[in-house]
Formats: structure tokens, C-alpha cells, sequence
């Protein structure tokens, strides 16, 4: 008999179903596995699609706007007023003493860029966007590549190869399949293009909180990390690096992360519904 506690615990007062037996199945084996909590309700989810909504409505309309000559500020002031007039929060303000209402990652910056005034874009430039919203305690998350203007063959091929590396993700992402299954995809992709993959940040399960479990990082083994199953919520983000996947945090601000070579990054994410045929979207 195993002595630990479990994380997906026999139920009490009802019949087991047919997901109880297969998370049973898979933690008796040896994986991790997601607890209860994890598993949002219909109630939880249409609150978190509701959020979602908004989130995309931060990021069309930031499409709508951003052109060469603008200031990441202005940026941070369209997402701020978007927001709150939405009857929404943005979630970063004040997130952990970040100090603005969204990330602005330009170039060599891999995520989260502090928007400034004097921070003005310029053609040729590639700039991550990173949305997150909270509406009536629902969280949702999600960002978008820009390039301005026209810039390089080799910052289009790592915005274009960017993309496809979350759309690989989520077309392996399955019921039951394991987080390692994604970051595996996604690495190999990158890889077979000439980029690395970032290891030190990762996406995350979001909903009722920021950050939840599990992480969900973009590379690694087939068959590892959490068991992902219908009713969770998370994020897929890979950031994809021109150069080495290393990094390091701007000793100005402890918050802007910045590729160790300061070659480009570029990334993309959506908020995901993982269900009984796969993931859903929520940020589109």
C-alpha cells in the first residue's frame, strides 16, 4: 500500500467515473497527476471565457494601434483604459511590484519588459505583447508577436516559427497526454529550424489564480510532467531564442528578461480549455 497522500483522492460520496480510473491508473503508475482543484467547473469556466474575451479585445485593439514612432507607454496606457473599462483588472499592475499593466518585450527581450516613454519603437523591431486580465475574479492570458514595419528575413523566420511551435503544441496536446509531451513537440520544431528553446520560464495553469499548476514547460521528454485532462485550464507560451536559450533578468529592474547573447526572442501564447477532444482556445 502506498503511504503517500494522493493527489486525486477516492471519491467519498459518489461512483467513481470513467476519469477517476484513469488519473487513478496513471498516479498508481508513477506520474504526476492534477488535483481536484484543478479541474474547473462549467461556472468557473464561462468565467474564465468571459475574462478571455476581454484579454482578446486588449490585444486586437493593441493591433489595431501599434506602429513605428510609438512609445511602449502608450501601449501600456491603451491596455490600462481597454481594460478598466471593461469593468476588468489588468493583472500584471502590481502583480509582485510590476509596476505597469502589461509586458512589453522588444527584440532580445524574451518577456516581461517594463513599458517606458522613452522605450520608442522602431522600424524593424519585434515586440511581444503579454495581455492578462482578471474579470470578476477570472484570469485569463495571452500575448502576440508584432513586427514593425518591415525588419529581417531572420526575425520573420523567428516570429513565423514562433507560432507554429505553440501550434504544434496544441495540436499534441491531447486528454491524458503529459506536459512533456507539448515541450518535446515544441523543442523539436525549434530545433530543426535553427533556434533554441527558453528552459528558466514556462507557461502555467491560470484561471482562478495568475499561476497555477502545472508548469507547463516547452521542452523536454515525451511522458513527463503533469497528466493534462479534460476541465484544465493553462497557458502554452514557448519563447523561442535565435541564439542560446539562456537568459538573464536586467539588474535595473529585476523584471525585464533578456536573451544571454541579446540575439532576438520572440513568443506566442493562448489560454487554453483542455477537453474530452482536445484543447480549446479561450483567447481568440
Amino acid at each position: 500500500m502506498k503511504l503517500y497522500r494522493r493527489r486525486w483522492p477516492v471519491p467519498k460520496n459518489r461512483e467513481l467515473t470513467e476519469m477517476d480510473r484513469k488519473i487513478m491508473f496513471y498516479e498508481e503508475q508513477g506520474h504526476l497527476v492534477p488535483t481536484p482543484k484543478l479541474i474547473k467547473t462549467p461556472e468557473q469556466i464561462a468565467g474564465i471565457i468571459e475574462s478571455s474575451k476581454i484579454n482578446t479585445g486588449v490585444l486586437d485593439l493593441v493591433e489595431s494601434k501599434i506602429k513605428a514612432g510609438m512609445s511602449t507607454a502608450e501601449i501600456d496606457k491603451l491596455v490600462y483604459d481597454f481594460t478598466v473599462g471593461h469593468d476588468a483588472i489588468p493583472a500584471p499592475l502590481n502583480y509582485e511590484g510590476f509596476p505597469k499593466s502589461v509586458c512589453t518585450s522588444i527584440n532580445e527581450v524574451v518577456c516581461h519588459g517594463i513599458p517606458s516613454e522613452d522605450e520608442i519603437l522602431q522600424e524593424g523591431d519585434i515586440i511581444n505583447v503579454d495581455v492578462s486580465t482578471i474579470y470578476k475574479g477570472y484570469f485569463s492570458d495571452a500575448s502576440r508577436m508584432f513586427i514593425i514595419g518591415k525588419t529581417t528575413p531572420q526575425k520573420e523566420k523567428l516570429v513565423r516559427v514562433a507560432k507554429e511551435c505553440l501550434e504544434i503544441g496544441m495540436k499534441v496536446a491531447k486528454p491524458y497526454c503529459f506536459v512533456g509531451d507539448i515541450g518535446h513537440a515544441i523543442e523539436r520544431h525549434a530545433k530543426k529550424n535553427g533556434f533554441s528553446v527558453v528552459r528558466d520560464l514556462c507557461g502555467h495553469g491560470v484561471g482562478l489564480e495568475f499561476h497555477e499548476e502545472p508548469d507547463v514547460v516547452h521542452y523536454g521528454r515525451q511522458g513527463t510532467g503533469m497528466l493534462l485532462v479534460p476541465g484544465m485550464v493553462f497557458t502554452i507560451e514557448p519563447m523561442i531564442n535565435m541564439g542560446t536559450w539562456k537568459v538573464f533578468i536586467d539588474a535595473d529592474d529585476d523584471w525585464t528578461v533578456v536573451t544571454e547573447d541579446e540575439l532576438p526572442s520572440a513568443q506566442w501564447e493562448h489560454t487554453f480549455l483542455m477537453t474530452e477532444k482536445g484543447l480549446k482556445i479561450l483567447t481568440q
